[in-house]
């Protein structure tokens, strides 16, 4: 399919699926979020990435991430699903599986764990991409896959029709100029700290960790850099840098985020799936103390934070979602549908 524009939106959000106190994805509390995240400015979602614990959720409940996510935006943002598998027919599974519910794009992290050969990843890349009709990002974190999508790679993929746009967590910004140079791709910044240097040498927006908790400030500096007013991005920018560190400097930042929104009290609790645990309490006073110093940023008032501890998960199964300890049950037959199968999570902001 010929794809033409910016299918994506600018301001993405790597949504974290919010849970109940008993590690059950907490439904009500996801639509919220989504709402509340397009409300302040998001124009994209990505569910089911690293961020919102792809590893520890099941096919059933990517699926329905989507269905929600389509539901709650109403045409206000684009729904994109992260996420994948290492293992290539699983990923093609997935993206089918999401593109039927109605997913507006994917997101492929290079297969992690494997390490592929930039052969390996060419073609994992192109049989995905080939087996839907949706618009692709291809995301590079080498620093959690393993491996990089290297420049001579990445100059293949960008021929294929569906492949439009990379979410980056290298942090090369030569190599960025380069590809912006030589192709047609969409560059979206996947890190939080330097949102604004990508934006600044060509990129279209960013995913992000942090825009969970405020995504008003990425609303203006994505617009004032769309208007040419440096000054205007430099300002949000450094009035988000605390906010950023609280997020991605301690803690993984699915943790850190869900502490915090739960503290602001936007989610009814800050529970992570094994074997993501919540912060520690000398890991909690770093967040804070790094919140203290936010100041006048659009959608975080923190002076009625309130974070409260969180009891230790208990260990669920997989498949049925029963605690551990009840070791003489039985899993019924689930023929048909999306496996009920996860794999290891490879992107921090996706």
């Amino acid at each position: 399919m010929t794809h033409t524009g910016n299918p994506f939106g600018q301001v993405l959000v790597a949504l974290i699926t919010p849970m109940t106190a008993d590690g059950e994805v907490d439904w009500p509390a996801v639509e919220k979020h989504i709402d509340d995240v397009i409300t302040a400015g998001a124009d994209g979602i990505v569910v089911t990435g690293t961020t919102g614990e792809t590893s520890t959720l099941t096919d059933a409940e990517k699926i329905r991430l989507v269905e929600v996510g389509k539901d709650v935006a109403a045409g206000r943002a684009k729904i994109i699903t992260g996420g994948g598998s290492n293992e290539t027919a699983h990923a093609i599974e997935l993206y089918k599986a999401s593109e039927k519910v109605g997913a507006d794009a994917i997101m492929i992290v290079t297969p992690y764990y494997n390490k592929p050969t930039q052969a390996g990843i060419l073609t994992h890349f192109r049989l995905v991409a080939d087996a839907t009709d949706l618009p692709v990002i291809l995301y590079d974190i080498p620093g959690r896959t393993g491996v990089p999508i290297r420049y001579e790679t990445i100059l293949r993929l960008a021929k294929h029709p569906n492949i439009l746009a990379i979410k980056d967590a290298k942090g090369d910004f030569s190599e960025v100029s380069r590809v912006l140079n030589q192709t047609d791709l969409m560059y979206f910044s996947g890190d939080d700290a330097n949102v604004l240097p990508h934006l600044a040498i060509g990129a279209t927006g960013l995913i992000g960790v942090t825009a969970n908790v405020a995504a008003q400030p990425y609303r203006v500096i994505v617009d004032a850099v769309n208007r040419g007013d440096l000054q205007a991005a430099t300002a949000a920018h450094m009035q988000l840098e605390p906010l950023v560190r609280a997020v991605m400097t301690h803690v993984p930042g699915t943790v850190s985020a869900k502490y915090i929104l739960h503290g602001l009290g936007r989610i009814s609790s800050p529970r992570v799936r094994l074997p993501l645990v919540g912060p520690e309490e000398w890991e909690a006073a770093k967040i804070e103390d790094e919140l203290a110093l936010v100041r006048d940023v659009p959608g975080a008032d923190f002076s009625n934070f309130r974070p409260t501890a969180t009891p230790p998960p208990a260990e669920r199964c997989r498949r049925c979602r029963a605690p551990r300890d009840d070791k003489a049950r039985r899993h019924p037959d689930r023929g048909g549908g999306v496996k009920e199968r996860t794999d290891a999570a490879a992107s921090e902001g996706g």
